[in-house]
């Protein structure tokens, strides 16, 4: 939603649905951090763009006219497990449930004993839940997801198996490999991402995934 009004992204909406595009991660954004930025601009956060995506659905634009054939949209919203005002965030997943979310997806998962002891609340929205998974490949992504993305949790344990390992690229895969495991029994499924716009990693265990 960061710096994009409501009326140009239900244009982008009907376009994408046009082009075929049917299922759609709806999040908020992050305002920028650098203090030379003007403030973000924001029209409505992840719950007011849910709502509308759930009118398109319904055949209506945000103004109540009909479009014609309505979209069918699947609608993904997110939830941080590990958010340092957890009330706020449950709160606001309850608010997207009611605006018509139709599945959950998280930021990717490394601490997996952390997110077993939340994941009964994320259950409680009665969603499927799609974990993400980042395919590691290097203690240097595993440091920067550490320090920088917003909603990882990095164990210790992950980041000193990185650290002494002959082959921390192989290591990497490993790792991720076991918290597929892990995650792929309690939840919906999973979605993986690539850092450094290199999908190698990515298809690399996908394949391995396959041929299990």
């Amino acid at each position: 939603c960061r710096d994009r009004n409501l009326i140009g992204m239900q244009s982008d909406f009907l376009g994408a649905h046009a082009m075929g595009l049917r299922n759609v991660l709806l999040t908020t954004g992050e305002p920028p951090r650098q203090e030379s930025y003007a403030d973000a601009v924001f029209d409505v956060d992840a719950i007011g763009l849910t709502n509308m995506v759930a009118q398109l659905n319904r055949g209506l634009d945000i103004g109540g006219q009909s479009i014609g054939a309505p979209t069918r949209f699947h609608i993904g919203v997110g939830v941080n497990p590990f958010s340092s005002s957890p009330d706020a965030e449950w709160r606001r997943l309850e608010f997207k449930v009611k605006a018509g979310a139709e599945f959950i997806m998280t930021p990717p998962i490394l601490d997996v004993e952390a997110f077993g002891g939340v994941l009964e609340r994320i259950r409680q929205a009665g969603l499927p839940i799609l974990a993400g998974v980042v395919a590691l490949d290097s203690l240097r992504q595993a440091e920067f997801l550490a320090s920088e993305v917003a909603g990882v949790r990095m164990p210790d344990r992950v980041l000193e198996r990185l650290r002494t390992a002959r082959d921390p690229a192989e290591e990497g895969l490993a790792i991720t490999r076991e918290i597929v495991g892990a995650l792929r029994k309690v939840v919906q499924g999973i979605h993986i991402t690539g850092l450094h716009g290199s999908p190698g990693v990515v298809e690399h265990l996908l394949q391995l995934q396959a041929d299990r």
